[in-house]
């Protein structure tokens, strides 16, 4: 089998391949966006977007990293970090119904001893029974980049939270981190992150390899069922995840012996976890993690999965669609401007197209772009929805839609950093 049809076999990794950093990571990436590329290789329609209104952040200054999920109830949680009391880190939320405010914002966990990092942010998720979960990062001896996931539960919708748990067992001081959540069962949530117990230990290096794990946790018990899902993977891009009919579906950046480090996805059904297999197979060869990992949104059998990419240099944001939970793929729609810096998020719309945001490149500095996208290649002009830095205090803007709201979610970069939100509503 080649390498992203499967990904359960034990692999070797090339020797000598270390990661860059982050900051090169973004360098290399910033280098390959600066040459001419061609427009969006789709039609233009007019699929176009109402405009944005200001929502009110509640978030302080200061704060940073946030991230939207959609509880099955409708509710909208926003998260985010912010600084706390005496040189501690707070995770903070709160949550919004459609066409209202944001609620005042509650503390889920404060601590000195977190690992905080504006690529792997924090996230929370919900089961239908209410029970809400939320995730943070803690430093453990060992190393610089060693450290674990804590995993806290709500059955208050948030007024309080139980003693953190740990869904990896390994024991090993290294890196885990880039955690998606997903509904394993009605009772169940499901978890995946990115695990480098086969790395050196304590280093910030791909020796070894990284790889893609899930377990699940019910509503009062511990890690449940821990599993590799893929043994090597891109080292640290985000993972995304997302329900579909039957089962869910992830998202991540694979990893080659030869280096190429396309999107691949794995689709959890009855139990089990499919073979990865990688969309859209732009063949982009990087020998160093991007910092730049995908998307994926699903309403039942309908899936949307966008990502960035620089195969030959030339960077590009991709989206495409699946009409059976994954099982199948339509042809990829290219969806930025010509400079993208990617940072992608994706949201499906009522009547099945897409929104897909990015970070573009623009001739007064960098903007947080979306986009509207239908299955056939047709797409909308671009919404400005804010103006933002390339540097890493900026990181990742989410969205998220609730009924006929679009949300959006950013950090404000600057002296006095704050997360901002932004709303639009869909026309019926």
């Amino acid at each position: 089998m080649t390498r992203g049809e499967s990904g359960s076999g034990r692999r070797a990794v090339p020797p000598g391949n270390q990661r860059l950093g982050w900051g090169a990571g973004l360098g290399l990436l910033l280098a390959s966006c600066t040459g001419a590329s061609p427009p969006p290789a789709g039609k233009p329609s007019s699929l176009s977007l109402p405009a944005l209104a200001a929502l009110a952040s509640p978030a302080g200054l200061g704060s940073a990293e946030p991230n939207l999920t959609l509880a099955p109830d409708g509710e909208l949680l926003l998260s985010w970090i912010e600084p706390g009391a005496r040189e501690k880190h707070a995770l903070r939320f709160a949550s919004r119904r459609s066409g209202g405010a944001w609620s005042e914002p509650r503390t889920i966990s404060e601590g000195s001893d977190w690992f905080v990092n504006w690529a792997d942010f924090p996230a929370m998720a919900a089961l239908p029974d209410g029970t809400l979960f939320a995730h943070l990062l803690a430093k453990r001896s060992g190393g610089t980049f060693a450290y674990d996931i804590r995993v806290l539960r709500s059955g208050d919708r948030g007024a309080t939270w139980g003693a953190p748990v740990t869904p990896h067992g390994d024991g090993v001081a290294t890196e885990h981190g880039f955690v998606s959540f997903f509904p394993m069962a009605k009772d169940r949530m499901g978890l995946i992150w990115l695990d480098g117990r086969h790395m050196k230990p304590g280093r910030h290096s791909e020796e070894g390899g990284m790889a893609l794990l899930s377990a699940g946790l019910s509503a009062a018990g511990p890690a449940l069922d821990e599993t590799t899902v893929d043994r090597l993977v891109c080292s640290c891009c985000q993972t995304s995840a997302a329900a579909v009919e039957g089962g869910a579906i992830v998202a991540y950046r694979d990893r080659t012996e030869k280096e190429i480090r396309d999107i691949a996805v794995a689709r959890w059904a009855d139990g089990r976890w499919s073979e990865p297999r990688v969309v859209g197979k732009d063949g982009w060869e990087i020998h160093a993690c991007p910092v730049n990992g995908p998307a994926v949104a699903a309403e039942g059998r309908r899936v949307a999965l966008a990502w960035f990419g620089a195969p030959g240099d030339e960077a590009k944001v991709s989206v495409v669609f699946s009409e059976d939970g994954g099982l199948g793929w339509g042809t990829p729609v290219r969806v930025d401007d010509g400079k993208p810096l990617g940072r992608v998020d994706v949201v499906l719309l009522p009547g099945g197209d897409a929104l897909v945001s990015w970070m573009e490149q623009a001739s007064k500095g960098t903007e947080i772009r979306v986009r509207r996208v239908a299955s056939d290649g047709r797409f909308g002009p671009p919404l400005l929805v804010a103006d933002s830095s390339a540097a890493r205090t900026s990181g990742f803007p989410r969205m998220e839609r609730t009924g006929r709201d679009v949300v959006f979610a950013w950090t404000a970069p600057g002296d006095a950093p704050q997360v901002r939100t932004a709303a639009l509503t869909l026309e019926k």
